[in-house]
This record gives C-alpha cells, structure tokens and sequence, in this order.
C-alpha cells in the first residue's frame, strides 16, 4: 500500500487538523522537525500557522501524503527562494512521515514525489534542504540522491550541553 500525493491541495479545517497532528505526532516521537519533545498541538500550532500563512502569500507549496484510510500521513514544504539571484532553487522544510507509517518506504515516496513537484516548477533546478546532524539523517537524504553540501557544527543546541549540526542538502534536478 502506498500514499496518495498531492501538491497544493485545498486547506480546509481537516487538512490543518490533519498537518497539525502529523507534525505534533513527528515531534513527540523524536522527528527533527522543529520541536523537542514533549510537545502539545499548541506549541506547533504558530508554525503551522506561518507555513499557511507562507502558502496563501505564494511562497510555499505543501506537499502532502494521505494514506489509505485518508489520513494526513506525510508533508513537505517547498519553499521558494526569494532572492533574486537565487531563484533557481528551492527548499524544502518540514519533511515527515508519521511514525506509524515509518519504515514502509514512505519517506523515499514523499522525496521522489517532492522532487517531481519542484520539477513542475518552472526555473527549479535543485531542492535544498537542512537536517539536524546525530540523527542519521544524512545517510537517508543521501541514499535518496542528496549530496551534503555543508555542515555547520553544534548550531541546533536540543538541550543543555547537546548541541548538533546544522548539515545542509542538496539534489540537483538535473
């Protein structure tokens, strides 16, 4: 069984609830995603909030997987780049799968369908993308084309004394 994609698919109150959930659900199960848990619907809530507020400017493309049972299930945001000299790629942020639905294949699934959006967009040669080193997220993005590009080391400070780096991606579309 596979995920069904779409790329800017209508926000309605069930697909905010939907994301929200995904990412609140990401979040607690330890998913570099922005949060450290524990972590309530509330805390994730304003940076949902800015993420639709991006898309109704124009600035970003959700990318969402809803599984059989029509759950949100995976996202992506593919941002635009906004400096003008920059244009020609994109970035990609707040990449997840649920925890359930982890190691079935379908982190692979919203990588090939995000790079399949971003082809559809005109003047994108490359997706850039950043993860939080320690976590071996680095040999994922790799083994699905990304070729790391830069590391920055201890910027992401988790916790007291448990810094971790910034490793920066990218999968040329050519």
């Amino acid at each position: 069984m596979s995920l069904t994609f779409t790329l800017d698919p209508a926000v309605t109150r069930e697909l905010r609830d939907g994301v929200l959930g995904l990412w609140t659900d990401v979040s607690n199960a330890g998913g570099s995603v922005g949060f450290v848990p524990p972590v309530t619907p509330e805390a994730v809530r304003p940076e949902l909030v800015k993420h639709l507020v991006a898309m109704a400017e124009g600035r970003t493309r959700l990318l969402v997987g809803h599984d059989a049972d029509e759950r949100v299930a995976a996202t992506a945001f593919l941002t635009l780049n906004t400096h003008r000299l920059m244009t020609h790629w994109l970035w990609l942020y707040t990449v997840m799968v649920h925890p359930r639905h982890q190691g079935q294949g379908y982190g692979r699934d919203l990588l090939a369908a995000a790079a399949d959006a971003a082809r559809g967009i005109e003047g994108i040669e490359a997706i850039r993308l950043t993860c939080r080193g320690g976590l071996g997220l680095e040999r994922f993005y790799a083994s699905c084309g990304y070729k790391e590009v830069g590391r920055v080391p201890d910027a992401i400070r988790v916790a007291p004394g448990d810094d971790r780096d910034d490793v920066i991606l990218l999968l040329p579309l050519r």
